[in-house]
């Protein structure tokens, strides 16, 4: 049987619940560092510290999660991770003291690994099959606005009433938004034994209400391609460093290299709308070449927009955060499809974890060690990003010719 098309309720109602996921979590240190620290009278570096060790949690439960996803499907998951995340944004907002804030965070952890993109990735993939690469792009394309519409929010309410507030809207918005859309509009899926969850030839539909599974039997577990798959988790590890180290620096990068302090606020504006641009080429014109590609030109972007600030100095600046941005935004799609295009369906939730393991770990690490190499080298540390971007870009062409691409 082949995967059914794609259904477009199903990907905006799982675009929306990873925005506002996104939007809760990852997005939620920007606005809330500041205050929260203030109020327990830390710095702000250690709230940033126990932050990074939720993204460590995320990390380390992301096998166990994908697994899981693998042989039943993703609806319970997502759903339980609204729940987890409600939980812990109402910890955080209660927080008095900094075992309970360090707790918090263990939690919020928790939650973001059972219910971010590697999970809506297995979940799509679940239900699609190696048709899945459409509707992974969808979802990001959606969820490209969670810091677009999640810093907003935060500020404002923690403006008027306080960063306490924040948290517990978010934490409504979890059971009263994400849980219902979750639970009523994604698919059920029935669970595999064992032996289909192994099969290679997993394919998948669905309909309104259940989805059809054909699969040939086998009793072994097929081998994993490990040198493959340690390849790949290298480039994301690299390229995923490049994405957390911009997301907390650029905008002071952007100062040393000669912008205003109004022009770095706005040339880092520019990085939403890029990443949003660059997937709906993804999704447009790049659908018909294979993910590998768009990977290439993902991790080209970020050294070129370094050589263009090299050599047009200041003028650049607003060129740098463009061509960082839209690489940015096809390597998070690329992260889905490029997996899921080599490796196949198989066991796709359970690589998906492994792959990503060594990425979330330097994505975790990356603000602080990052913020070293900003303090020693200033704006010159662009070149240890682009390097390793570099890097990435040049593996991919060694993972093309073992795929034969």
């Amino acid at each position: 049987m082949q995967p059914a098309p794609a259904n477009t309720r199903l990907i905006v109602a799982l675009g929306t619940t990873q925005t506002l996921a996104w939007a809760s979590s990852y997005y939620l240190p920007a606005m809330l560092a500041a205050p929260v620290s203030r109020a327990l009278g830390i710095e702000n570096a250690f709230f940033f510290a126990a932050f990074s060790g939720a993204l460590i949690v995320a990390a380390l439960i992301g096998p166990m999660v994908g697994r899981a996803v693998d042989r039943a499907g993703g609806r319970n998951m997502l759903c339980a991770s609204n729940v987890v995340l409600a939980v812990g944004l109402s910890l955080l907002a209660m927080t008095q003291h900094v075992p309970m804030l360090i707790f918090a965070w263990v939690v919020l952890g928790i939650g973001m690994g059972m219910g971010l993109y590697d999970t809506a990735f297995a979940t799509l993939t679940r239900i699609y099959g190696t048709a899945a690469r459409g509707p992974i792009t969808g979802i990001t394309l959606i969820a490209g606005f969670a810091s677009t519409i999640g810093w907003p929010i935060t500020a404002s309410i923690d403006a008027t009433l306080g960063w306490r507030s924040a948290c517990i809207t978010w934490a409504v918005i979890h059971l009263l938004v994400c849980l219902p859309i979750n639970a009523w509009l994604l698919p059920r899926t029935k669970k595999l034994s064992s032996a289909a969850t192994s099969s290679p030839s997993i394919t998948a539909a669905h309909d309104t209400t259940t989805v059809a599974l054909s699969s040939s039997i086998d009793t072994q577990r097929p081998r994993q391609p490990w040198p493959l798959m340690m390849l790949l988790a290298a480039i994301f590890a690299a390229t995923w460093f490049v994405t957390g180290a911009m997301a907390t620096h650029l905008p002071s990068l952007l100062l040393q290299a000669g912008a205003s302090t109004a022009q770095a606020i706005a040339f880092a504006a520019l990085v939403g709308p890029a990443q949003v641009a660059a997937r709906i080429v993804e999704f447009t014109l790049l659908k018909h070449i294979h993910p590998v590609v768009s990977a290439r030109i993902a991790t080209a972007l970020h050294p070129l927009g370094y050589a263009a600030l090299c050599f047009l100095g200041p003028a650049g600046l607003a060129a740098f955060a463009v061509l960082h941005g839209a690489g940015n935004g096809l390597l998070t799609i690329a992260k889905g499809t490029l997996p899921l295009a080599l490796l196949g369906a198989t066991d796709y939730g359970y690589r998906q974890g492994l792959i990503g393991l060594p990425a979330r770990f330097t994505q975790a690490l990356a603000p602080v060690l990052f913020g070293f190499l900003v303090t020693r080298y200033g704006a010159d540390a662009l070149a240890i990003s682009s390097a390793l971007t570099l890097m990435a870009f040049i593996t991919l062409w060694f993972v093309g010719r073992r795929a034969a691409v």
